[in-house]
């Protein structure tokens, strides 16, 4: 269990400061909630069951495990998946895990291939776009907040190594 002031990752919502823990009643059953904003959105808050999301929130990671993941952006990323709609399926399976090194190399990959279709005046899907903006906010600002630096300086630090290995 989470407590007040703690960051975390939720679902699609990224960064979350939890605000309180209380209990709400919700169609005659009373049941504890955490009480959270993203750190993006101050104004947006957000009530969650406790006992509904123990697969949708993280604890954020720690620093060694954040040097490992800023560190994996120099090696190749996941398998390419020709079919744009089971590469989507796929792919969202693994970020849906939670698990920050699979996250990682999907967001690699999908960097790389941005950059490649731009140099040939081309784009990605909308379905790739879609998930590499999602991913890339929410995987940059856990590093931001785990390495005690910016957004932009973890942003500026990926794609240079995402870059030099296009």
């Amino acid at each position: 269990m989470f407590n007040v002031g703690d960051m975390i990752i939720y679902s699609t919502h990224g960064l979350c400061k939890i605000d309180d823990i209380c209990e709400k009643k919700f169609r005659d059953k009373e049941r504890t909630y955490y009480v959270m904003h993203p750190v993006k959105d101050p104004n947006l808050t957000i009530s969650a069951p406790v006992e509904d999301n123990q697969t949708n929130m993280w604890t954020v990671m720690n620093k060694e495990e954040a040097k490992e993941i800023l560190h994996s952006f120099q090696f190749p990323g996941v398998e390419w998946i020709d079919n744009a709609r089971e590469r989507n399926k796929k792919y969202t399976s693994y970020v849906h895990t939670g698990n920050r090194q699979k996250i990682s190399n999907i967001l690699n990959t999908l960097m790389k291939r941005e950059i490649k279709a731009k140099e040939n005046g081309h784009k990605v899907s909308d379905l790739d776009h879609k998930l590499l903006e999602s991913v890339q906010n929410i995987m940059f600002s856990e590093l931001a907040v785990s390495l005690d630096t910016t957004y932009e300086e973890i942003a500026s630090k990926v794609n240079n190594m995402i870059r030099q290995t296009v």
